[in-house]
């Protein structure tokens, strides 16, 4: 297929999208995948050649905080290549056609294309009152999530609500909202991108493992991507050195605030939280939460609302020194460290000597020599 063909790279051209811009955009979705940077290459020319896969995102309990990170992605902007790459069929908040002619399009790609499309989550799915509590269309978002995911090669549940419930299945959860997991079980490649929203960056970046390899990434066992959730913030964390240092922020404001220290007594739920927010950042990679002094409060991980907060106080038991740790005490159990390392060395120096000396006759004899010569020292000379 020669490039004048490619529909690919005749939207990027009507787009204004430049050939170096694409070749950048690859190099940042292959560093988001924590690939070598020459899979660059070979993202770029999958990309090229792939069928343009067919989208459906469907929207139910949710602010549509998702689509609105959707909408804001860059290097280039999802119009340039996101939209581009994918045939979105059906997206409430930004398709053109509304009311019956957008429902009827999302039952033509259900039943036109059974396996042959993606679908996208936003929100979770509320089983209370026989899922009275979102309908749209006269059908509840448990019928529509159990149709249009069941026929599906792939779901993806995009945002804390769609993955493990969000919010709204925060206690007493009154409509008994569930994650797709839950709501729809067994439904096929399920793949879930947790986070209040969701970075576009992984998504993005999904998109582009399916159509460079044409499989589902790796995935963690809460079916997330490992290379977006395969780490903790805290592993990532620009302030790490200070936590490992027992140095932490005390008041908001104050001087260690300012100079950037741990944010650990301040309630960061960065040690338990997995998400690669310290990589791909936010605002086209310009911060991120706690580049800015805010800690982090787990939004990614099940059940956070009920049990990362209160959201300002630090968690109990986490690993490393703890809250109660000063340098002193850092220095203290370093030098004990170092103290039994030394000890250790001449337990194993003792123990080497002994082991020469049985093993070698020509050692145990010079053993035995330096051994009466130190006799005889100690006796003054006398034989």
């Amino acid at each position: 297929m020669s490039e004048s063909d490619n529909w690919f790279m005749q939207e990027l051209e009507a787009r204004g999208v430049s050939r170096r811009e694409f070749v950048g955009f690859c190099s940042a979705m292959a560093a988001v995948l924590a690939l070598p940077r020459t899979a660059a290459e070979t993202i770029a020319a999958e990309v090229q050649v792939a069928e343009k896969p067919v989208l459906v995102w469907l929207e139910f309990q949710d602010c549509a905080g998702n689509s609105e990170s959707f909408l804001r992605a860059s290097r280039p902007t999802a119009a340039d290549i996101v939209l581009d790459t994918l045939s979105v069929d059906y997206h409430e908040t930004i398709m053109a056609a509304a009311g019956h002619q957008a429902e009827e399009a999302l039952a033509a790609t259900v039943k036109e294309r059974p396996g042959g499309y993606i679908a996208v989550v936003e929100g979770s799915i509320p089983t209370g009152e026989n899922g009275a509590y979102c309908t749209i269309g006269g059908r509840s978002a448990l019928q529509i999530a159990r149709e249009v995911c069941g026929n599906a090669a792939a779901t993806v549940a995009i945002g804390t609500c769609a993955t493990f419930g969000g919010l709204p299945a925060a206690a007493p959860n009154p409509t008994g909202a569930l994650g797709v997991a839950d709501a729809v079980p067994g439904v096929k490649n399920l793949i879930n991108l947790s986070a209040c929203p969701a970075n576009v960056e992984n998504l993005t970046a999904l998109v582009v493992y399916y159509l460079t390899f044409k499989r589902w990434p790796p995935l963690d066992a809460w079916r997330r991507p490992l290379f977006a959730y395969g780490k903790s913030i805290h592993d990532n964390c620009e302030r790490r050195a200070h936590f490992d240092a027992g140095q932490y922020v005390e008041a908001w404001g104050d001087e260690a605030h300012r100079t950037g220290y741990c944010l650990f007594k301040k309630g960061c739920k960065g040690p338990v939280t997995f998400q690669n927010c310290p990589n791909v950042r936010w605002n086209e990679g310009t911060n991120w939460p706690i580049g800015c002094g805010h800690p982090c409060i787990g939004c990614a991980e099940p059940d956070f609302w009920d049990k990362m907060t209160p959201f300002y106080a630090h968690l109990q038991g986490v690993p490393g020194f703890g809250v109660a740790s000063s340098v002193d005490k850092v220095g203290f159990w370093a030098t004990v460290g170092v103290g039994a390392a030394f000890a250790a060395h001449g337990f194993m120096s003792l123990g080497r000597r002994w082991w020469y000396s049985e093993h070698h006759p020509a050692a145990r004899e010079r053993a035995e020599e330096a051994q009466r010569r130190a006799d005889d020292e100690q006796k003054g000379g006398q034989p």
